[in-house]
This record gives structure tokens, sequence and C-alpha cells, in this order.
């Protein structure tokens, strides 16, 4: 099925959406030159004041700003930026300014091997972030946060100063790819105004960059480094919201424009830079771990997940944390994911009668039919350890600067703020997951009728049933008591 019929269906005119870019206020900072340069100093004033504060104040999770900020405040705000505004957390990544100012001193020149142009290490890396925060209960650990910080900085230098373009960003951050399917589900795209404008245009200055003519070595405006070409673009994966094509685009034809969460994800279209998503198997296996992974990091925080872990240790007669929490994340994040999208397109292949279709092939088109489920159990959970600690950055903040000049500047910690009592945040928790089944619904019928046309109920019914299971884990796991990590209560 074509996207204009559905949106047509729906009452959606893609044709004219509307362009942040053109609001009064909002428009006019983005549009603005030094913008994203403003947003990165901010960030990265915050990440100088997170890393000190975790290596010199107090290792107390609940009073240290480094495991307030990052265990508390930034994932939560991080998921809600992703779902109601687009990723511009990534348009603020502190790591790309020490990068960019990197470049000034020495720039890259060698370019990312073309057979590591695939997600896989970026997927490994964002299940080891999952592994090791469970492991070592990093949540618990100011100066362990603090390092780990530092070490990213590090590492996305490293790998920016040795590759060309955004090579860090695009392959391997964790929350880059984190951000990159999450994003597909905001309800902003940098897009074309004007299609033909594009057709005509001789210099393409969106992905090459403007020079100087006098001095051709010198950029006046960086192109998109994630080598995504606009008018083949095709939704928010890989986008980091940079809008280095904004400011590069010499006839002002680019938007961020507003569009219907999650369309994306329906249309097969080739699109630049990433090619066509349903013959993406890596992209289609970080859709699963996103999904899984979410499950299992909140599941770590319940009774039953130590009890889980507990019975593990039995059977496999491990006598540490490591090996029992591996193959813990092994059967949530592989085995129990690969027996459902197995049996699911097993199953579809045979209630359609496609017998040419491989059930591989098949698991790799519905996977992404989960990511607005997964977005409800990682809004569910983050938003969880938000709404209940989501003050405590104040106290925490008097105390951080008690420490730092000697007196109480900013007035007496006041450590009876915290947030939302936990039983009012659950009907939260359970709206946003249940929205995101419906979600997932909606989007696992729109790929059966555009795969299999007058089948596509009987095709959708093996991912409706997949949509349950996950579904009731999620509401199962969140009806657990949760600990309440890096927050500390009154009295």
């Amino acid at each position: 099925m074509q996207l204009g019929a559905w949106s047509d269906r729906v009452g959606v005119t893609p044709s004219a959406p509307s362009d942040v870019l053109r609001w009064r206020f909002v428009g006019r900072f983005l549009r603005w030159r030094y913008a994203r340069t403003t947003l990165q100093l901010v960030l990265l004033l915050a990440a100088s004041v997170l890393v000190l504060h975790g290596l010199f104040g107090p290792q107390v999770a609940p009073a240290n700003l480094a495991t307030v900020l990052s265990w508390v405040q930034y994932r939560g705000w991080l998921i809600i930026t992703l779902l109601v505004a687009g990723n511009f957390f990534c348009t603020g990544c502190p790591f790309v300014l020490v990068r960019d100012t990197g470049r000034r001193i020495r720039m890259p020149s060698l370019r990312w091997p073309r057979w590591l142009r695939v997600k896989w290490i970026g997927i490994a890396l964002f299940i080891a972030v999952l592994f090791i925060y469970e492991l070592y209960d990093l949540w618990a650990l100011p100066r362990a946060t603090a390092w780990i910080v530092l070490g990213y900085f590090a590492i996305a230098l490293a790998v920016d100063l040795l590759f060309t373009g955004a090579t860090f960003c695009k392959y391997l951050c964790p929350i880059g790819q984190f951000s990159f399917v999450a994003s597909t589900m905001s309800p902003l795209e940098l897009q074309v105004k004007q299609p033909d404008t594009c057709r005509t245009c001789r210099t393409v200055d969106c992905i090459k960059g403007r020079r100087d003519e006098a001095v051709p070595s010198r950029v006046l405006r960086r192109g998109c480094e994630l080598a995504l070409f606009l008018p083949a673009k095709t939704g928010n994966l890989d986008c980091t919201f940079c809008l280095d094509c904004v400011q590069a685009c010499p006839h002002d034809n680019i938007a961020v424009a507003t569009r219907v969460p999650g369309l994306e994800l329906i249309d097969s279209r080739r699109r630049s830079g990433i090619g066509w998503l349903p013959r993406r198997r890596d992209i289609a296996a970080l859709a699963v771990v996103f999904v899984f992974g979410g499950l299992i990091n909140a599941l770590g925080m319940t009774a039953p997940g130590r009890i889980a872990e507990q019975t593990l240790a039995q059977v496999i007669g491990a006598q540490s944390e490591g090996p029992v929490l591996a193959a813990l994340f092994a059967i949530v994040l592989v085995i129990i994911p690969a027996v459902l999208m197995a049996a699911a397109a097993t199953l579809t292949v045979w209630l359609t009668g496609q017998r040419l279709s491989s059930a591989l092939d098949v698991a790799s088109r519905y996977s992404y039919a989960l990511i607005p489920l997964g977005c409800g159990v990682w809004l569910a959970h983050y938003g969880f350890h938000l709404l209940t600690g989501v003050l405590t950055v104040i106290p925490v903040t008097q105390s951080a600067v008690a420490d730092l000049l000697g007196r109480a500047a900013l007035g007496t910690p006041l450590w009876q703020l915290t947030g939302v009592r936990a039983g009012l945040v659950f009907p939260f928790e359970v709206g946003v997951i249940l929205t995101g089944a419906l979600g997932s619904l909606v989007v696992a019928y729109l790929i059966s009728e555009r795969d299999h046309g007058q089948r596509r109920v009987a095709a959708t019914i093996p991912w409706a049933l997949v949509t349950l299971t996950v579904t009731i884990a999620a509401l199962w796991i969140t009806s657990q008591p949760m600990d309440m990590r890096a927050v500390a209560f009154p009295g």
C-alpha cells in the first residue's frame, strides 16, 4: 500500500506539513548558525559538572550529580525528547563538539571499512552497556559513572580523529543507536520542501557541504557527515538532527517537518545511506534488541529478576554474577526473541501461502513493528525513575555547590524533595505500554497490507500474538516493586 493512501485514510496531508524552522521563536533559534554549538556547550558544561562531582563529590548515589544526572534525569528526558520532539540530544551532543575541536588540530584521513558499515558493532556495544550497568550496579557508583563518561569522550574522539565523517555516531555509539530507533516514533523529520528544487540543484551542498570559492580547502558549511542525501532520505534512522544540511542548503529547501510518528517503519523505498530497510538484517536485529533490551533493563531492578539470577546460578553452578547475568542476557536478548520471531515468521508464511519468502526475511520485515511497543517499555521504565526522582537534582545541586564553595550559596539542601510517589506513576507506565502495543499492532497490520495484500489479516495474527506476549511481560515486570536507584527519600 502506498504511504499517501494510508495518510489520506487517517486525514494526514503529507504534502503540507508544518515546518518547525518557521515557528517564531524555536525556528529562529534553530536557524541560527550557532544554535547547535550553543546546545553542545550547555551539555558539555553539564557533563563537566557531572564528571567533577562524580570524581570528587560524595560517593553516595542519591547525593551525587554523576548518578542523579546520568541514571535519573538524562535517561528520562532522553526518551521523552525523542518521542515528543525528535533526536535533539544528538543535536546537542557534547562528544561531537570535543571531536570538532580535536579535528582543528588533526584532520582524519581514513575511511571506515566498507564491510564494517553496518550496525553489528553498535548492537554489541549497546548490549555491553546494558550488561555492565547491571553487573557493576553503575547507578550506585558516582566515580565509575564519571570515568565511563570520560571514556566515552575519549573513544568518540579517538575514532573520529582517525576516520572521516561521523563514524562513531553512525556505526558505534550505543546512545546513538538507541536514539535512531526511538526517533522513528518522533513527530519531526528533516525533509526536502520542494523536490523540484533539488532536481535542478547542481551543487548538492546538503551532503557535500559548502566551500570557500577562493580557498577550496576551507569548508564554510559542513554537509551531512552521515551520508544522508536529503532528496533520497526517508525517516529518522541515522539522522542526528545536526541541521548541517539546513545551514548548507543554498536554496533554503529543507524543513524540520511534522509527520505521522512511526509511518517510516512501513516505507519500503530505498533510503539514502541505508538502502532498503526490509533487507537490512542488522537494523532489524537492532530493533529487536531495542525492544527486549527494555525488558531486561527493567527486569534487573525487580525481585523476580534477582530470583531468576539465583536460579540460573544453581543451574549452571556459577559462583560469580558475571556468567549468570550473561546467561540471563542470552536468554532474554537472543533465545526468547529468536524463538518468538521464528515462530511468528513461520506461521506468517504458512497462513499467507507465500512459500517463496524465507522465515528470516519475514522476521526482518516485521521486526520494525515492535518498535512502538519498545518505546512504550523504555518510556515506562525511564519515566518511572524520572517522575519518582525528578526533584532530587535540586538538593543534590545545592549540596554540590556547598561542597565547592564551602558554604550553602543556594541554601540548605532540601533533601525532602524527591518526586511523585511510585504508586501514582504506575497508571502512567501501564498507559504508555498499552499505547505502544497499540502502535505495534497498527504498524504490523500496515506491513501486512504492504506485503500480503488481501491476506493482511491472516499475516498480522502471528505478530499480534508476539505483541501480546511482549506486552504481558512488560506489564508484569512493571507491576513488580522496583528499586529506587539513585533516589534518596526523606526520613
